[in-house]
């Protein structure tokens, strides 16, 4: 395994984030098509907001900065 890359862990999870947006709908109907739905929208949350971050290593340690205020318009 070569040198971790902070900014490219950052960049795998926008192309998670947008792979969930891209992600086909399985021939599923009623409740597993909810479930399925729901499930996509936490999962592009979380990839979103990782693929958000700022990351720094600061004495060994991972830090991911999110700014989670309220954009203003």
């Amino acid at each position: 395994m070569g040198q971790f890359d902070a900014n490219e862990l950052i960049a795998r999870f926008k192309d998670r984030a947008a792979a969930v947006k891209k992600r086909p709908l399985p021939p599923v109907a009623g409740e597993e098509r909810t479930l399925f739905i729901q499930q996509a929208q936490v999962d592009f949350q979380d990839f979103a907001i990782i693929g958000d971050a700022t990351a720094v290593i600061e004495d060994g340690v991972l830090v991911l900065r999110i700014d989670m205020r309220p954009q203003s318009k």
